[in-house]
């Protein structure tokens, strides 16, 4: 009898970080806004990998919000605190 031996494929980035936001019982609210910011971030940047940006695309939005949305300065605070929470939310459990 063979056993199914196909590799499984690697969750995705999204799903990894809302796997570790239900792991660590924020509240439902708090996990949509963390998705929110994380996804604009990465349409705002090409669907880049956030793995593959750094200090420059995170000022590039910040930015953009400032400039082109005209969100108030606690917007930009929140999304500046929400794009540096992945690193944090994908260590190992």
């Amino acid at each position: 009898m063979q056993t199914n031996t196909t590799p499984t494929q690697p969750k995705k980035l999204l799903d990894q970080v809302r796997d570790k936001i239900r792991f660590k019982h924020y509240r439902l609210s708090t996990e949509n806004t963390y998705l929110s910011w994380i996804k604009q971030f990465i349409l705002f940047h090409g669907k880049r990998h956030p793995v593959d940006m750094g200090a420059a695309e995170v000022e590039a939005v910040l930015t953009y919000l400032a400039t082109q949305r005209q969100v108030s300065s606690s917007t930009q605070n929140q999304a500046l605190s929400l794009l540096k929470l992945p690193p944090k939310l994908l260590t190992p459990l």
